[in-house]
């Protein structure tokens, strides 16, 4: 199979000429579009998760020799997590060439962020089964660019970094309740409110459940921290 246009451009941006395009193609095609000989993209998946967790394990190594491995995990872990996939997939343009099923089309797939992250990571594998390890460890950190360099000290997730506040005081794990959701199906706006045992509490919305509770994870603590 030869790949678009659209297709050609963003091998472009990713700086890499790929010598067997079916793997460009395979890892840009959602599940929803898939058939038996049109297979999706959910192996590749898989496999460019571990390739790119190598590569930033190496590129923190590296860049702070003397971390160590409890301050190196949660730089890692904000890397390679999906938010930060689907935000790498957005800079690339790759919503703009995947390839969806009709209903995933109409309900947003192309801006979705589970989805966005999951293709970022196929598209790694399939540059690594084109040309090797150090092909896809150069288009890795082109990509990332100075989110390695720039990544917070403590980069544990609100999330967690709230959960273990809470626990060193005796408290039962934070409560997130969706309070509300807005806007239209394929576009939903969450209002996900964090509850704590001592009763402070506090909300936050996005486009994804998992967005408005690490941003009212982050404003609790920012309240928190300000007592």
């Amino acid at each position: 199979m030869k790949l678009s246009a659209e297709q050609r451009a963003f091998a472009d941006g990713l700086g890499h000429e790929f010598g067997k395009p079916d793997l460009l193609i395979r890892a840009v095609t959602h599940g929803s579009i898939a058939t038996a000989s049109r297979p999706d993209n959910q192996r590749l998946e898989f496999l460019g998760d571990r390739v790119l967790g190598l590569v930033m394990a190496e590129a923190l190594l590296a860049a702070d020799p003397d971390a160590a491995e409890g301050v190196l995990a949660p730089r890692f872990n904000a890397l390679v997590r999906k938010e930060t996939c689907a935000d790498v997939a957005r800079q690339a343009g790759l919503g703009d060439v995947l390839r969806l099923g009709r209903s995933e089309m109409m309900s947003g797939g192309r801006r979705k962020e589970a989805l966005l992250g999951d293709a970022m990571e196929a598209v790694i594998a399939a540059v690594y089964l084109d040309a090797g390890f150090e092909a896809a460890r150069a288009v890795i950190l082109r990509l990332w660019g100075d989110r390695i360099a720039t990544v917070e000290p403590d980069a544990r997730d609100a999330k967690t970094a709230l959960q273990e506040w809470a626990q060193a005081r005796g408290q039962t794990p934070p409560a997130y309740v969706e309070v509300a959701r807005d806007g239209p199906d394929h576009a939903p706006l969450f209002t996900i409110e964090v509850r704590l045992d001592s009763g402070q509490s506090a909300r936050a919305a996005a486009k994804s459940k998992r967005m408005a509770e690490q941003s009212a994870a982050r404003a609790l603590l920012t309240a928190l921290e300000a007592q």
